[in-house]
């Protein structure tokens, strides 16, 4: 089993839900958490993951920390050695999304309100960056809070299709393609 496996095997979709929501739980479908946004489809969450390869030690940044659930795995992919940082726009699901975390246990993401500039600069630059919702176009703002070097990854949905960003040593960036995906938009 992977680790990823291993993460979706510990932290359960269940818990981390509205309460008239946890009785779809198993579906692999984007599920409502109010506020006009979701928490992801598991496949597609898995495959987001997959595309980050985040690794124990890691400095990963969330941007969009919805209902708390992929904070809660990336808080167990990158293990005590590692840290996130969650950054969320609308208050009740940062407390909602906090909320499930520690009742579930993990105390060791940092929740953060989003302010007007997109990530959370104070902490960068980061190993790993992960967008959960949808934008327009790349942000040059977030490339620049990732870290430049070989394994700095950020995972992204843009329009229609999922980019995987990576940035080598000299700060040179290459994307990778991933069509065919719908997010909610981000909020900005």
């Amino acid at each position: 089993m992977n680790r990823i496996d291993e993460a979706f095997q510990n932290i359960p979709r269940s818990e981390f839900l509205p309460e008239k929501m946890k009785k779809y739980a198993d579906e692999d479908r984007p599920l409502d958490i109010g506020f006009g946004q979701t928490n992801s489809q598991p496949t597609t969450v898995r495959m987001m993951l997959k595309w980050l390869g985040v690794e124990e030690g890691d400095k990963v940044l969330e941007v969009g920390s919805g209902s708390g659930w992929t904070s809660a795995m990336l808080a167990y992919l990158v293990g005590s050695d590692g840290s996130v940082d969650s950054v969320e726009k609308i208050t009740e699901l940062l407390e909602f999304g906090r909320a499930n975390c520690e009742r579930n246990g993990i105390y060791s993401i940092a929740f953060h309100q989003a302010g007007n500039s997109l990530g959370w600069h104070e902490n960068s630059p980061y190993d790993k960056i992960i967008v959960n919702a949808c934008t327009s176009q790349l942000p040059i703002g977030l490339i620049g809070q990732l870290k430049p070097g070989r394994g700095s990854k950020m995972v992204i949905p843009v329009h229609e299709e999922v980019l995987e960003v990576t940035m080598n040593n000299w700060g040179e960036i290459h994307l990778k393609h991933h069509p065919g995906f719908v997010f909610v938009p981000l909020v900005t």
